[in-house]
């Protein structure tokens, strides 16, 4: 997706917040029994928290602080110690338009200050976004000190009408291709799905599963195995530092992940998985403007066939 596009997302749900004050004025009817009247107040909880991730670091702070603010709460932000900048120039800009002292505030750590916002009984409600071991863990903590829970669990979506915690954690998605399926639309959309932002992010795909099997695909794309077409679309993927215009693919986050790929990728072999294109090897020419890069690698495409699947 282009920066143009992200920042348009970036905007609406900023105009949205802005928009939203008129919605907190809560309802009155008169008289709905006799003598009897029913209204409703919506009121601030107090101070609110958002613990951030690394893959969308503008984008998931928009979905928090704007509208704690906007229903009259203060927020206290933490951005992902990996990828801070974004969430810096966001609180610059509030400061610009105007957002009064203390009313956002940004604390910045790991483990210790997460600890903190989940223990601390003058913050109300918490809002997360990241891995599926965080969040069970941020879960427990912050519920146990009374704060308001409300998760989304994988792929699978639970919500806790009691509890306010909001929880967005990691998911691991299938595609479901159908035999009717449009073959050029499918194999772009996989490609996409796959491997935009690196794969980075909790809608990417990362299994196929065809329907009544993919023998169908080959009479449509004259006897070319699907796989091929697939792996012609990724090959011509472009990977390159995350600021070049033209990238399609940029790093994962850090050389810790992409170690930790590229074992999840050779246990696969060992477990009989068939490497149709491997990025591993791909080496991105580094400039001096780019020398955080260093330390990065990068990814492209991994395909796995006749593996032998799970059973638990």
């Amino acid at each position: 997706m282009a920066t143009e596009e992200m920042l348009m997302f970036f905007i609406e749900v900023v105009e949205h917040a802005c928009g939203m004050a008129t919605l907190q004025i809560g309802e009155f009817a008169s008289n709905i029994s006799n003598g009897i009247d029913s209204y409703s107040i919506r009121e601030p909880l107090g101070v609110c928290a958002g613990i951030c991730p690394h893959n969308f670091p503008a984008m998931i702070p928009l979905w928090m602080f704007p509208i704690a603010v906007t229903c009259g709460n203060t927020f206290i932000l933490k951005p992902s110690e990996k990828a801070p900048g974004a969430c810096m120039i966001l609180a610059e800009l509030a400061m610009e338009a105007g957002l009064p002292n203390g009313v956002l505030n940004m604390v910045h750590g790991t483990n210790d200050i997460v600890n903190s916002i989940c223990d601390d009984d003058n913050i109300k409600a918490v809002s997360f976004v990241g891995s599926d071991a965080a969040g069970r863990y941020i879960h427990e903590r912050a519920s146990a000190s009374g704060k308001r829970i409300q998760e989304i669990v994988e792929v699978v979506m639970l919500w806790l009408v009691d509890n306010c915690l909001q929880a967005n954690i990691g998911a691991k998605n299938f595609t479901i291709v159908m035999p009717d399926a449009n073959v050029g639309a499918t194999l772009n959309a996989l490609v996409s799905a796959g491997f935009g932002a690196a794969g980075q992010r909790c809608t990417a795909i990362s299994t196929v599963v065809f329907v009544g099997g993919s023998e169908l695909w080959y009479l449509a794309l004259s006897g070319i195995p699907a796989e091929e077409k697939l792996v012609e679309r990724a090959k011509a993927l472009e990977v390159n530092a995350g600021t070049e215009p033209s990238a399609d693919i940029g790093p994962v986050i850090s050389k810790q992940v992409k170690e930790r790929i590229s074992r999840l990728i050779q246990t696969s072999i060992d477990a009989g998985a068939r490497l149709v294109l491997d990025g591993r090897p791909i080496v991105v020419c580094v400039c001096s403007f780019y020398p955080f890069l260093l330390s990065f690698s990068y990814l492209l495409l991994h395909s796995f066939q006749n593996i032998e699947p799970y059973t638990d």
